[in-house]
This record gives structure tokens, sequence and C-alpha cells, in this order.
């Protein structure tokens, strides 16, 4: 049986593609399941999908595709469902409306040099884009703006998704979120 937590909250986990947003998702996820948290995982990529057959990227359709995400998130947190956001969004006005719509909101920057998400690329995102392919990948044609003041920051470099899911779920204790 889940646990209810002692308040929702949403956790926006950010980086570069490739920045091993994903992986710190998972790890965070199993960490929450193992205290009896039971927590939605909105995740950019199957969301996408679902909202669109045909996914585009371009500066209108990401407004769109963040609006309804957000709104989802917020959704869920009043109801009393804890959320994590994995989601590059790469302008911050995005991350920064979810901080105002939802309460208790935590901002995580998974920190990785842009050089080294191009080595990574699991879903040759980047390799896409230079070939061509692709027009509006974060951190090269289209900018990523880098939180200013997250709550966190995980050096990707460094830490393990594992030691960065740690570092999150320490922060959420002692903000008397779990």
């Amino acid at each position: 049986m889940a646990l209810k937590t002692s308040q929702a909250f949403a956790v926006w986990i950010t980086g570069l593609p490739a920045s091993g947003k994903s992986t710190v998702t998972g790890s965070l996820k199993s960490l929450l399941d193992e205290q009896g948290v039971d927590v939605a995982v909105l995740e950019s990529d199957v969301l996408r999908k679902i909202f669109s057959e045909n996914p585009r990227y371009g500066e209108s359709e990401r407004d769109a595709f963040y609006r309804r995400m957000i709104w989802i998130g917020a959704l869920l947190t009043q109801h009393g469902v804890p959320v994590i956001f994995d989601a590059t969004a790469n302008r911050r006005a995005w991350r920064d409306e979810a901080r105002r719509q939802i309460p208790h909101f935590v901002e995580v920057f998974v920190d990785v040099p842009l050089a080294i998400c191009v080595e990574r690329d699991p879903k040759e995102i980047y390799r896409g884009a230079a070939a061509g392919q692709a027009s509006d990948v974060p951190g090269m044609q289209a900018a990523y703006e880098p939180p200013e003041s997250p709550e966190l920051v995980i050096d990707g470099t460094r830490e393990t998704p594992l030691e960065g899911a740690r570092r999150i779920m320490a922060f959420l204790k002692s903000q008397a979120l779990l």
C-alpha cells in the first residue's frame, strides 16, 4: 500500500539532452518506491507522443507542450500526488511557471557539459542535429537556459545517478516533504 506524503511536491529534473535526467529520475523513483511513496513521473518523450502523433520541437509547439505538462503536474500535486518532471525544458520560463503553480516545487539541474552530452548521445539527438535532420536541439540550435537558483545541482560527470537521487531524497526530507 502506497503511503501519502506529508505534502505533495514536484521535482523538476532538468539539464541538456543526454545529461542523465532520465537515469536520475529512475533512481529517484526507485528510492521513493522503497519508502512507499507513489509518485507520478511526467516524462517529456512519453507525453509528446501522447499529445501529438508527430511531435514538433519549434518554439510554439514547445510552449504548448510545456503548458500542458505543467498543468498536469499542478493538477496531480493538488490532488496529493507527488510528481517528477523528467524534461529538458530548455527555457527557464517554463520551469519558473511550474514553480509559480506548484507550492512545493524543487528544481534539480543535472549539470553536464555539452561536449560530454554529445559523446553520450544515446538517442542520437546531437548526431541528427549535426547531420541537419533536427533543427531545434537544446544546446545546439536552441538555447538551453540553466536554472538560476536550483534547489540542487547534480554534477553528472562526478556523481552517479543514484548519488544524485539520494541527495534529492535528503533534500525532500529536510524540507519535510517526505
